[in-house]
């Protein structure tokens, strides 16, 4: 390579900055038809074989036409898809509505019903216009759960009767009640559809090897009712169906008739429940789209005020065409992202292909056996119930709430429950809040007073008694396990502090928040907190003289230690141990520069287990073979592919990264040092960069600063390159097992910037809408 490489690529720098990015004003979007993307069409379709028998059997379970839960699909999957803020979750009738819906029918009507839908979505309409969308956010997860699990267990004791062949009563209690005479009066014909529909659900997704991989791709729930219907038709049994009236008598909303009190709570507790549900429902979406790498940048982050927009718009066109209330729909929503989903194209078409149904497959439809919709129904009801949200609330210490708002959802009613349930979720939070536990005692010599709990203005006088224990001149450590301390408990701590301090004594205060507090003395005096900010952060801890003359690194390195086994292994102990019972389960390699100034977890909001880490001087993957005996590297992403499977690989460079500038300094001729054969391996993304007939990489909101810059783009690319030459690499790229990004980070912006599918262009991210 000639000296004059960095030179040129410099130059021509200067001159290509004109074609990447005007600086003041950039060429304007091109032109582009519309478009829909195959992934879009092959998950509308995965997401409509869902929807369709579960619309049918969620509008048996409350009651309505049949039609209606058809028409609440087709409104929640075009007018939510089109208009709504998160464009991967798909709206429709939910399993969560059910027992409010068929509540609504009983007391005031179909009709009547339909106007409560139209009314609800005003109200949406009105809360997303006043963006309090994310107020929402703040019920307890304890309730929510709660509420599911209450509406869960009502819709399995209703459906239980259908099942069996009978008819289900009004309340959960009556359910109950007349579930012995059911069960004496069974309709075998019924039974033996719901059971092999329930079998079809339990046994088609746990099909092992190859086979079962193909035919998991057909949705279980369609396989269940398909293959019940089926059964039915060909063993000719005499069964209760689906009965589809004619289009032309489908009662659509008429004016709401009933007490004014009654139709406001209706409404109030409908908008509740469509939007929590809702709301909810695109959090959990956005925390789908961020595990597909690639996927999150494309399609960004929910705008929640926005959501609730589409879906009131979405509730007053199904309710004023005779349909359903609407709500985001988990399994939909879930389904639709594991399918593929690109884009709101696949919801808006699953909409499309609901409407094409309705009108053309009703001979179809109306072969469905109603045991089996009610089975299927059922077994919704009876996973809403989720073991995994009752171990969360126990771990977080919210059973209580849990329980209580399930029984009040299940026997005094939705509205009822959820309030019930958030009555007790604040006595609780006031209690904890109130319960501090202050204990004394003494380990050689030293003090121990520790705090467990908040520290308020209730807890002073305790804290004030029990300080006063210790003895005067002694040395003390003060922990606090909290995370909040008001003004008077501040003051209380300090004043005792500067007393004992006065009089000879040592004080030191330690916790979650407090770090170590000013009056510590000697080397221990440091005012860093465990959780400090990097933000313009100085350590105050004095500098010990090594015998070299600098700072006693050993020591320093001790004191940090110390305060992490303080302060930070009680919080993180639990989830380690986890960790070492089960293993490293990785779900991405990420490469990246050795640059003190990348910190992996902090870039990316990792934690342990999460990232399989490889760091070298420059971020750089040698080829295939040309390691010289050093094959770190490639032993590093044969271990990552091939043994801990992970599903994606990231090589990240930096800014103002010094390989990459001993690299444009380079002359040929000079000392072969181990770092100038390391960096042999960056020559290629060099060439690359002054190849005239290479187009740059490039940043797209602005032209890269310098040369340097320009070549720490050009070497995530390149070093792509490399890695696809890795054997394992290949083949999982090969099998769809695996996804290669790039990925640059701008230190001093704190900025990242990922690789497009262009493969040149790398765009920023995680900078989102604060008011969404």
């Amino acid at each position: 390579m000639s000296a004059c490489v960095p030179t040129r690529a410099t130059d021509s720098n200067a001159d290509r900055t004109k074609r990447v990015h005007p600086p003041h004003s950039p060429p304007p979007p091109p032109h582009r038809r519309f478009r829909i993307a195959g992934a879009d069409v092959s998950a509308s379709i995965a997401v409509f074989l869902i929807a369709l028998p579960l619309s049918l059997g969620i509008a048996l379970a409350t009651g309505a036409p049949l039609q209606a839960g058809l028409v609440a699909a087709a409104a929640g999957g075009f007018v939510a898809g089109l208009l709504g803020g998160c464009p991967l979750q798909v709206s429709g009738p939910a399993a969560g509505l059910t027992v409010v819906t068929a509540d609504l029918i009983h007391r005031y009507g179909w009709r009547t019903t339909c106007a409560i839908t139209v009314l609800a979505g005003l109200a949406q309409l009105a809360l997303g216009c006043v963006r309090v969308a994310r107020t929402a956010l703040a019920v307890s997860p304890a309730i929510v759960h709660g509420m599911l699990a209450g509406i869960g267990v009502t819709i399995a004791v209703a459906q239980l009767h259908i099942v069996l062949g009978g008819t289900p009563q009004s309340s959960v209690l009556a359910n109950l009640r007349a579930l012995p005479a059911q069960l004496a009066d069974l309709h075998p014909a019924d039974v033996a559809m719901s059971a092999l529909t329930l079998a079809l659900l339990l046994l088609w997704p746990r099909v092992p090897g190859r086979l079962g991989q193909l035919m998991r791709k057909i949705p279980a729930a369609l396989v269940a009712v398909a293959g019940a219907t089926a059964t039915a038709s060909l063993s000719g049994l005499t069964l209760t169906k689906v009965d589809l009236p004619s289009w032309s008598s489908h009662a659509l909303a008429g004016l709401p008739e009933g007490p004014v009190l009654g139709i406001a709570a209706a409404v109030l507790t409908t908008t509740l429940v469509c939007s929590v549900q809702s709301l909810l429902g695109a959090v959990a979406v956005d925390k789908l789209v961020a595990g597909r790498p690639g996927l999150s940048a494309r399609v960004g982050r929910s705008d929640l005020n926005r959501e609730l927009l589409g879906q009131g718009a979405a509730n007053i066109v199904s309710g004023a065409l005779g349909g359903l209330p609407v709500a985001g729909v988990a399994v939909r929503s879930s389904a639709n992202v594991q399918a593929g989903a690109v884009s709101r194209n696949s919801t808006m078409l699953h909409g499309v292909l609901v409407v094409i149904a309705a009108l053309l497959m009703v001979p179809v439809l109306e072969l469905i056996p109603l045991a089996s919709l009610a089975a299927l129904v059922m077994a919704v009801g009876i996973q809403m119930v989720s073991l995994h949200h009752i171990r969360t609330v126990t771990r977080h210490r919210e059973v209580l709430v849990y329980v209580v708002t399930t029984l009040g959802v299940v026997f005094l009613g939705v509205l009822e429950g959820v309030l019930l349930g958030v009555t007790v979720a604040v006595a609780v939070a006031l209690n904890r809040l109130a319960h501090t536990r202050i204990t004394h005692d003494e380990k050689e010599g030293v003090h121990h007073v520790h705090v467990r709990g908040q520290l308020t203005f209730l807890a002073v006088p305790r804290l004030s008694r029990t300080l006063h224990l210790v003895p005067q001149g002694a040395h003390v450590v003060v922990e606090l396990d909290g995370s909040f301390m008001d003004h008077a408990a501040y003051e209380s701590l300090q004043d005792w502090q500067n007393a004992h301090t006065a009089r000879g004594g040592s004080a030191e205060l330690t916790g979650r928040r407090t770090g170590v507090s000013a009056g510590a003395t000697g080397a221990e005096a440091c005012r860093c907190h465990p959780w400090t900010p990097w933000r313009e952060h100085r350590c105050e801890r004095p500098q010990t003289a090594s015998r070299s003359g600098g700072p006693a690194s050993g020591h320093q390195l001790a004191l940090g230690i110390s305060a992490f086994q303080r302060n930070t292994a009680p919080l993180v102990r639990d989830e380690l141990a986890r960790l070492a019972r089960e293993g490293q389960q990785p779900s991405q390699l990420f490469l990246t520069c050795a640059d003190s100034r990348l910190v992996t977890s902090m870039i990316t909001s990792s934690g342990p287990g999460d990232l399989f880490v490889v760091r070298n001087v420059g971020n750089l993957v040698p080829p295939p073979g040309e390691e010289s005996g050093d094959d770190s590297v490639a032993a590093a992403i044969e271990y990552a592919v091939d043994v801990l499977r992970v599903r994606s690989i990231t090589v990240c460079g930096h800014s103002g990264c010094g390989a990459m500038q001993a690299l444009l300094n380079s002359q040929p001729g000079e000392a072969r040092s181990p770092l100038k054969r390391w960096l042999r391996h960056g020559r290629p993304s060099l060439e690359r960069m002054a190849d005239d007939n290479r187009s740059w990489a490039r940043l797209a909101t602005r032209a890269p600063a310098d040369a340097v810059e320009q070549l720490c783009l050009t070497n995530v690319v390149q070093q792509l390159e490399h890695l696809r030459g890795h054997e394992s690499v290949a083949r999982a790229l090969r099998d769809d097992e695996l996804e290669l990004n790039g990925m640059y980070f701008h230190v001093g912006e704190a900025q990242a910037y990922l690789l497009t599918e262009e493969g040149e262009l790398f765009d920023r991210v995680g900078v989102m809408d604060a008011s969404a």
